[in-house]
């Protein structure tokens, strides 16, 4: 019998709110299933915006992350019956709602409260060739059951010297995930957004970054696009809605790296 491939768990995080995470979370997903890849994006964040950014409009009715999250509370068992289909062929979609504002206290008195996501995620990863998870802007429990049930973590940062703070702080608790929860837990990569060539400092925060992070962080940069703002109001992701512009050939090239890193990265460990 061969042997089962199964999902890479992508958590896409940043505790640094206004950085593209959840612009990242959602055009990578799609550039992955637009190169004929399975993809499920699971929105983690109660502000719902990688839902909305796929064309779902609010609606508490709906099945969502909560309810798979919580079974006890929802008439629901695992995954399957909160997964949608979405406006790309081969990419799927767990959403948020408000109900996950009240995740955190629903999680705390609960056994083994950091890995409700994981439990969740093991039946279904030979389902899917990745799984992106997009993560709250902040460092709550489903923060930490993203990092506890992934395999990697990918790091969006605005090329700003504030960021270069944050990113440290991420990598504090990505080695306390580590350490206590996850030991299999790695990072991805740190992807560099809105960059502005024209400017001295996103030169200088990129040098910064790629001499602390050697290899780490991705060469595909994420411009400052118009196209990429634009998108989410219309429900869809940027390759749809202006395959031509410069962030939709960027997340595409990112998709690409990423592929490629994964490939090589199995190829050493074979």
């Amino acid at each position: 019998m061969g042997k089962v491939n199964l999902a890479r768990i992508i958590a896409v995080a940043n505790q640094k709110g206004g950085v593209g995470k959840t612009t990242t979370a959602v055009n990578l997903a799609a550039s992955l299933a637009a190169a004929e890849i399975r993809v499920l994006l699971i929105d983690c964040d109660a502000q719902a915006n990688a839902t909305a950014s796929l064309g779902f409009p609010r609606d508490a009715e709906r099945p969502s992350l909560f309810n798979a999250l919580f079974p006890e509370e929802n008439d629901r068992e695992g995954l399957a019956g909160v997964t949608h289909a979405t406006c790309l062929d081969g990419l799927y979609l767990v959403p948020s709602d408000r109900n996950l504002v009240g995740a955190d206290f629903e999680l705390y008195g609960l056994e083994n409260r950091e890995f409700r996501l994981h439990a969740l995620l093991e039946p279904v990863r030979d389902q899917f060739e990745y799984i992106i998870l997009d993560c709250p802007p902040a460092l709550t429990l489903l923060t930490i059951n993203a990092l506890a049930a992934a395999d990697s973590l990918l790091v969006p940062i605005q090329c700003e010297y504030l960021s270069l703070e944050g990113i440290s702080a991420l990598i504090e608790t990505m080695d306390r995930v580590r350490a206590g929860l996850n030991p299999n837990l790695e990072l991805e990569g740190i992807l560099l957004t809105m960059f502005d060539e024209r400017t001295t400092l996103t030169k200088q925060v990129a040098t910064e970054l790629r001499d602390h992070f050697p290899e780490k962080v991705f060469e595909t940069v994420i411009p400052r696009n118009v196209r990429l703002a634009e998108a989410p109001s219309h429900g869809q992701p940027v390759l749809l809605y202006d395959v031509r512009s410069r962030g939709a050939e960027a997340y595409i090239q990112l998709a690409k790296e990423l592929i490629k890193r994964v490939v090589t990265d199995k190829v050493h460990t074979a």
